[in-house]
């Protein structure tokens, strides 16, 4: 099925509602044709009323536009805008059988029987429901209820797919694997799709790109592995994962250096004014004590199946975290070697645009 790829560039939208409260902060945002976009932030960030206002379901404040393809959809209501929607309960009819939910659209825009069959038939293909044409949701799993809500939302062949936290209500194990078949489903459809989710795991593994968000502002837009890896902002260094917080002495900053169980390390130039600074878990080295490394004691050993983390106790800092290789033997109490690559820390300032 050929689907039409369209940008979507929303120009100075925000959001004041009735009572005065500010959902969205004035936003500009681009999204590329065909791109599959993940609006992440924790509640209340605003994801969710700029979903809104790219579907039509709300209108921005005076002077915002929302633009698809070159072509302004500002003041259209949400079913002239070509738009599909998939939502966390899928909103599947119970009554009907899969290949009639998945022709509903096509049904109600008057297409004929033997297009709608056809259609509906390319659609079972692509999203794998070969025989289970027939059976209602109560009878299908969650991937494959999955899979009809979005066979459902591009019968219509939208322009744009919009996704409002579709495996919210799943368990984690069961959202891990629906997770990696909608990724896959995604890109089969080569459709310009915007995912909203405060999961930062379901929003890496499905997005190309991240839009951090944050009080109704966007904080940092961009791949996954830069915001993890260089995030240009202390909320999104935090909110894409554990972090540790590395206090500097004044003498530490004055000597640009970093102190970390005895030993110095140095502080990347640029940061050298800061009196904090961030490292990932994974980023602590932890071996047997040696020249160059810092000594720290461990406090707790948790062994998570893939990993170790290790609660450590250094003499100049809070207990921070590090996350080993399962096959890590040290037990509480051990003193263990520990050092930091200085390629490896993050700012932690509130803004480092």
């Amino acid at each position: 099925m050929e689907l039409e790829r369209v940008p979507v560039d929303v120009i100075g939208c925000s959001k004041t509602y009735a009572d005065g409260t500010r959902g969205l902060l004035a936003t500009t945002l681009a999204v590329e044709a065909g791109e599959v976009l993940a609006l992440l932030g924790p509640s209340g960030c605003g994801k969710t009323t700029l979903l809104r206002l790219i579907a039509g379901l709300e209108t921005p404040d005076p002077g915002g536009r929302i633009v698809f393809g070159g072509q302004d959809v500002s003041d259209r209501p949400v079913e002239q805008r070509g738009i599909g929607m998939v939502f966390q309960s899928y909103a599947l009819f119970p009554h009907m059988t899969v290949e009639a939910n998945i022709g509903y659209g096509l049904r109600i825009r008057g297409v004929g029987k033997a297009e709608e069959r056809r259609q509906v038939g390319e659609l079972i293909d692509l999203t794998r429901l070969g025989g289970l044409e027939k059976k209602r949701p109560g009878e299908l799993s969650g991937g494959q209820r999955q899979r009809v809500a979005l066979a459902r939302a591009v019968a219509v062949r939208p322009r744009v797919l919009l996704l409002d936290e579709p495996l919210a209500a799943l368990d984690a194990k069961l959202k891990e694997s629906l997770r990696d078949e909608l990724a896959e489903l995604l890109r089969r459809l080569h459709i310009t799709a915007i995912h909203v989710t405060h999961d930062q795991q379901e929003a890496m593994a499905i997005a190309d790109r991240l839009v951090v968000m944050s009080a109704g502002r966007i904080m940092q837009i961009g791949l996954a592995e830069d915001l993890y890896r260089a995030p240009k902002h202390a909320f999104v260094a935090e909110f894409l994962g554990r972090v540790n917080r590395l206090r500097r002495a004044p003498d530490a900053m004055a000597a640009g250096q970093l102190r970390l169980g005895g030993a110095s390390f140095a502080c990347p130039p640029e940061w050298q004014g800061q009196d904090t600074l961030f490292v990932r878990p994974e980023d602590l080295q932890v071996g047997a004590p040696q020249p160059g490394w810092g000594e720290a004691r461990i406090e707790q050993r948790m062994f998570l199946g893939d990993r170790v983390r290790l609660k450590l106790q250094l003499p100049e800092q809070d207990p921070l975290t590090a996350d080993v290789g399962r096959d890590n033997a040290y037990r509480p109490g051990d003193t263990v070697g520990v050092r930091v690559d200085p390629d490896r820390l993050m700012s932690s300032q509130e803004s480092m645009a």
